[in-house]
């Protein structure tokens, strides 16, 4: 199955300010993500049950790509801090527009 990537504005927002480097890094993740989805670690969420999070190092500090798969698309929905132990999630998945 092919999986569609779509970003949310808020996803598209944090990127803007990232190196070439750390931009080329989450840019090997979603090609990984494209490809399956459901390789990496699930989170548990109240509004979406495939929600996923990636593990990466931006701007030096430890980080998570969230996303959510509704198939056939993956929404890639932002790039949390791990020290904030995902409080802003629930905030960030309520703009993610269900099916």
């Amino acid at each position: 199955m092919t999986f569609v990537l779509q970003a949310t504005p808020y996803f598209a927002e944090q990127i803007k300010d990232l190196t070439h480097k750390e931009k080329r890094i989450i840019q090997s993740k979603l090609d990984l993500i494209q490809e399956n989805p459901y390789r990496f670690k699930r989170l548990h969420s109240n509004r979406f049950s495939k929600v996923f999070r990636v593990a990466l190092n931006v701007q030096q500090r430890d980080s998570r790509l969230v996303y959510v798969v509704l198939e056939p698309n993956v929404i890639v929905v932002c790039i949390l801090e791990r020290k904030d132990q995902y409080r802003d999630l629930e905030k960030r998945l309520a703009e993610v527009p269900k099916p």
